[in-house]
């Protein structure tokens, strides 16, 4: 893995806080080994950034066990605020009610963006007519009590064919920026379609059926290009499909969106809890792109491990 200016000036900090702290280099030699758990649940979107750093951390910390769940953004916040887990991936900020409910239980958090993505629009690679959609024509097709049954109930020039439609479920969190996106109210949604908090699943359904449309992250677009058909999205200014560059200058619009962790405070002061995400930040440049997503500036990520220096500061 190469090394980045950023790296390098994220190691420093991260040795001056392990070293306030009373902490060590996590899987040095010569020393006690790190040992303990690390409970990660939430978004299936960043459900890929958080495996991928959790095998490399253990790798280096034998000792530590990750476990990373996928129980949808929402699944994840009622775990977290109940005090179950270290820290909640999540694919849309943390709601009101959640909160409140993390405040009732003495949980103290911090949020953390980790990574840009572009919530994608999927058909099957069978699909031979249908380019681009509208944000409008979305809109239709998902609405409450929509109509829409089939593609040409779309477009008139679009076969009669039967569209089955496959989405992330309500805990989700690209459930509820997808409907508050394209709907303006988040979870007002049609009800009858294939729903799974579990992206690859959608993936299946979609590559299972010619005639299947759905949405997920961009990362399962990437992982699984000969098996989906991506549909550009027109949001006013003509039709752009998801890719690195549209997604990271904003001209994917409007389906861009940035994905975060959320750890608990409490959780920070033990030692394989703060080195984990302290590795985290210093190698998501590196490790954030090859799970398919964008990585944030060098800048984005500086403040993050501000933030996470303050927060595990008692």
């Amino acid at each position: 893995m190469r090394t980045s200016p950023l790296t390098l000036i994220v190691a420093i900090a991260s040795a001056l806080l392990l070293a306030a702290c009373g902490g060590g280099d996590s899987g040095a030699e010569g020393g006690d080994q790190m040992a303990g758990q690390v409970v990660i649940d939430g978004s299936s979107t960043v459900f890929p950034i958080a495996e991928a750093v959790a095998e490399e951390f253990q790798i280096a910390n034998q000792g530590v066990r990750v476990s990373v769940g996928v129980s949808g953004t929402g699944g994840g916040f009622a775990r977290f605020c109940n005090g179950e887990t270290d820290v909640s991936n999540a694919s849309r900020p943390i709601a009101d009610d959640e909160r409140e409910l993390c405040a009732e239980n003495g949980i103290e958090f911090t949020e953390l963006p980790i990574a840009i993505d572009g919530l994608s629009v999927i058909a099957n690679p069978g699909n031979e007519f249908a380019q681009c959609l509208t944000v409008e024509e979305l809109e239709r097709i998902w609405e409450p009590g929509s109509t829409v049954d089939t593609w040409r109930d779309v477009r008139a020039e679009w076969p009669a064919e039967e569209m089955p439609l496959f989405g992330p479920g309500t805990d989700s969190g690209t459930f509820d920026y997808f409907t508050e996106t394209i709907m303006g109210e988040g979870g007002a949604s049609r009800t009858d379609f294939q729903a799974s908090e579990d992206d690859n699943i959608l993936v299946q359904g979609v590559a299972g059926d010619t005639y299947a449309m759905g949405y997920l992250g961009y990362a399962y677009l990437v992982e699984n290009r000969d098996r989906l058909k991506v549909l550009a999205v027109d949001g006013g200014d003509g039709c752009v499909e998801p890719t690195d560059e549209t997604i990271d200058n904003g001209t994917y619009a409007p389906l861009s969106r940035p994905i975060f962790i959320y750890v608990k405070h409490q959780a920070l002061q033990r030692p394989e809890v703060r080195a984990f995400m302290e590795f985290a930040l210093q190698n998501a440049p590196e490790i954030v792109p090859s799970t398919g997503y964008l990585a944030l500036s060098a800048q984005d990520y500086a403040a993050d491990m501000e933030a996470l220096m303050a927060a595990a500061t008692p």
